[in-house]
């Protein structure tokens, strides 16, 4: 109660000083002292209770806003309540914690499924790298099969290697990846003789012609593009001279090219290999080849005190086309000694190499020619130096005429001299002629006539061992005397069969 007395004062005074008394009397009325002084106090009292309230409505303020806020929710009835219904209850402690839960709940599936679509995502990626792999990488094969019945004789008898039969001669599985415009590598497999011992020659016990005999690596490098007149390939790769004969005569599954078939070159080789286009516009060109190899073959992956040098330049012109080439090296014979033995010393093997022709859209003709030095006589024999020299020639002629896009008449002729010096009368004498057919663009059936003469001796070629037999080679020196019994008869293959070449 005392905190109305300043209130019943302070009115006391307002109206002992209201302007209607003092008017009704005529005069201003003066308080009396006594009065002032509790007016005052009153007036004092009154200000400090204002501060005081002020301050009392600060704190009740902060303190009711929740409750009035959720006054209003209360009174704001959701659409649709009925007059005199009970509104909903106000979201309650608890309620809020389920809530908090149901949104950390949905934030959990949301990451989960956040997590779920970067998986998505990361797979998708992979798949595009593998697509973008796939897209730079080609895989390729060739085969060549013949269905054949072969005649040969040695010295007038029949040879072992005469019968019918199917023979996969050749097959090549290769796969190529790119990494960039101009980095690139490349290996190709190839089986050789896959059901026999040389293509054609029945195997003597089932050891020597199990199937898979005879599998290699033939193409194994890195390759790098840096102009077009410069490739280099690194490892082990197509030589300069007998890929681009073969190219020239395109007949490989029916016959080696000259060099190969009579082994005086290597199809492949390992080491460092260039080439390049000097000139190429429209059709004229000026290309080149070099390889610095092991000197082996690509059978052979040798490390040697020297590297061969096998070199080609070829030009076109109109259709004509003309090339010249060479080896020089020791064949991969140049090995270090075993420490406490006489060192070895070798000669170098030479070849020189030429070909030309023409070519059109429906005929062919070209020719190739070759002469080599000391080619089999690398090894020196001391005592037979001057016999053991030798020199070989060869000269092959080939022709074809496309007598619509799907058939093809060809033919081809070889000589080959392989011991001018030592055994001078032996010669090798092949001819080829048939007629293809080539049903589908990557594949090629032909009706195939083949006979091959040796005369003179015996000669290893692509056809087998053809001539009479004996334990002496030409190229086998003994003695200072000369070689020693050597056959003097001859031999003849003679082959008709259905040769294929089927590509992918």
């Amino acid at each position: 109660m005392d905190l109305l007395k300043p209130f019943a004062l302070a009115l006391l005074a307002s109206t002992a000083l209201a302007p209607g008394t003092a008017a009704a009397s005529g005069q201003a009325a003066k308080p009396s002292p006594s009065l002032q002084a509790q007016l005052q106090q009153a007036q004092a009292q009154m200000a400090r209770m204002q501060a005081q309230i002020d301050a009392l409505e600060k704190k009740l303020t902060a303190l009711t806003a929740p409750n009035a806020a959720d006054a209003k929710l209360a009174e704001a009835k959701p659409e649709g309540t009925a007059p005199g219904a009970t509104p909903p209850e106000t979201p309650t402690l608890a309620s809020a914690v389920e809530t908090a839960r149901h949104a950390d709940a949905t934030a959990t599936q949301a990451l989960a499924s956040a997590e779920k679509a970067q998986g998505a995502i990361t797979l998708t990626q992979r798949a595009v790298a593998a697509t973008k792999w796939a897209a730079n990488t080609s895989v390729s094969g060739e085969m060549f099969l013949n269905l054949s019945n072969i005649t040969q004789h040695s010295g007038g008898a029949n040879n072992p290697a005469s019968g019918a039969g199917v023979n996969l001669k050749r097959a090549f599985i290769g796969l190529n990846h790119r990494f960039t415009n101009k980095v690139s590598a490349a290996i190709l497999l190839d089986a050789d003789n896959v059901t026999g011992q040389p293509s054609t020659v029945n195997p003597l016990n089932s050891a020597s012609g199990l199937v898979g005999k005879g599998v290699y690596v033939r193409n194994a490098y890195a390759e790098v593009k840096l102009h077009p007149a410069l490739t280099i390939r690194l490892g082990a790769a197509e030589m300069p001279w007998i890929s681009y004969a073969e190219g020239a005569e395109n007949q490989r599954h029916v016959e080696r090219s000259l060099l190969e078939r009579v082994g005086y070159g290597n199809p492949a080789d390992w080491g460092l290999h260039l080439s390049g286009d000097f000139l190429r516009q429209g059709s004229t060109s000026l290309s080149y080849g070099l390889a610095v190899v092991n000197g082996g073959g690509y059978r052979q992956a040798r490390v040697t005190k020297s590297m061969d040098i096998e070199a080609r330049l070829s030009g076109t012109w109109n259709g004509f086309y003309a090339a010249a080439g060479g080896y020089y090296g020791k064949r991969g014979n140049d090995i270090e000694s075993i420490a406490g033995t006489t060192a070895s010393s070798f000669r170098t093997a030479t070849r020189i190499d030429f070909m030309g022709g023409y070519k059109s859209s429906v005929i062919g003709i070209g020719g190739e020619y070759f002469y080599a030095r000391d080619w089999n006589n690398v090894a020196i024999n001391p005592a037979n130096f001057a016999l053991s020299q030798d020199t070989a020639s060869g000269w092959s002629g080939f022709a074809h005429y496309n007598l619509s896009r799907q058939w093809r008449a060809f033919m081809r002729y070889d000589q080959v001299h392989p011991n001018r010096m030592t055994v001078r009368d032996l010669q090798d004498d092949l001819f080829v002629g048939g007629l293809q057919f080539s049903p589908l663009k990557y594949v090629d059936l032909a009706l195939v006539y083949k006979r091959e003469t040796v005369n003179g001796g015996s000669l290893a070629t692509s056809n087998g061992v053809i001539g009479c037999g004996t334990t002496a080679t030409p190229n086998a020196f003994p003695t200072v005397s000369g070689p020693s019994a050597l056959c003097k008869g001859n031999g003849t293959y003679d082959e008709v069969g259905l040769f294929t070449a089927i590509r992918f």
